[in-house]
């Protein structure tokens, strides 16, 4: 069974019902969390109605995965007030993207359990997604090779930020971590931090400019420094790119001024983000990417 919560921003029902249908579709059973449809602002739910749902499902025997509705904003107030031993002694499941980067971080770094940065509930659940998400929750293997989303590749041709493009080629093995590259950068200097030294760095965002992309990559860089990771790859960065109107470095030039200076594996447009065709990424699984033939390897199953 899966508890389906809204630990960061609200749901209306029609929302919720998606999530469900979404979720039975995978063949799963699902139990909602008492406060799926709270909302105080943006979020869903005050901070202790959000908290409660997370640590019933964690806590609940009957659950076996927890699964984040959606993303949007207000999980960081999370952090400080989650109960990491009630997490540790119940291990499960979760999974979630966007916002749901900083519970994915936290939890990684507080209780080192494995999590799983995919598809929310109300994704749109296509067969690229259901394939990935499928064989490494349902059926995990010792080894499971991930190639590109042809679906993405033939949005390459007339949406550049779907075009794979690689700044820097090679091999690269570490641990996998990141995800939201706002969340990413707003946990700096944190407890909650990623970890970025021999690990592989994901990093995706939406509807950000590309000066401000430009900052928060300095901020990542200056904390920890991108050279100390085993490579950086980044997905598909949507609605990242400046008005016509405005003077501005295009998305690929932001990032190129980063990625140029690397002297590790460095990539972009590989297949997640805030698409609908998304690999499933374990965060503290270790895995291998291979820029020359594009894909990327888990080398240990990420469940039991």
């Amino acid at each position: 069974m899966v508890g389906l919560i809204t630990p960061c921003g609200f749901l209306e029902q029609d929302g919720i019902d998606k999530s469900v249908r979404n979720l039975e579709d995978l063949g799963l059973r699902v139990k909602l969390g008492k406060h799926v449809l709270a909302r105080r602002g943006r979020y869903a739910g005050t901070v202790a109605q959000r908290l409660e749902d997370l640590h019933v499902m964690f806590a609940d025997p009957q659950v076996n995965a927890v699964w984040a509705a959606t993303g949007g904003s207000g999980g960081i107030s999370l952090l400080p007030h989650i109960d990491y031993g009630l997490i540790r002694k119940h291990p499960k499941i979760f999974v979630g993207y966007s916002d749901v980067t900083c519970l994915h971080l936290a939890i990684h770094r507080q209780t080192r359990l494995v999590t799983f940065h995919g598809p929310v509930g109300i994704s749109t659940f296509s067969d690229y997604s259901k394939q990935h998400l499928k064989a490494i929750l349902m059926q995990p293997e010792k080894e499971y090779r991930m190639l590109m989303s042809d679906e993405n590749r033939a949005k390459a041709e007339t949406a550049i930020q779907f075009q794979i493009r690689t700044s820097r080629h090679g091999t690269a093995t570490g641990r996998l971590t990141g995800g939201n590259l706002s969340l990413v950068a707003a946990l700096s200097g944190t407890p909650y931090a990623a970890e970025l030294q021999r690990h592989i760095l994901f990093l995706e965002d939406i509807g950000e400019a590309p000066y401000r992309i430009d900052r928060m990559f300095n901020q990542l860089d200056l904390s920890q420094g991108f050279r100390k990771t085993a490579a950086l790859l980044l997905g598909v960065f949507e609605k990242c790119e400046a008005p016509e109107s405005e003077s501005s470095l295009t998305l690929n030039e932001t990032l190129d001024s980063h990625l140029n200076l690397l002297r590790i594996p460095a990539a972009s447009g590989y297949s997640f983000g805030h698409i609908a065709n998304q690999m499933t990424l374990p965060l503290g699984v270790t895995a291998r990417l291979d820029t020359y033939e594009q894909t990327l390897t888990l080398l240990e199953s990420a469940v039991l």
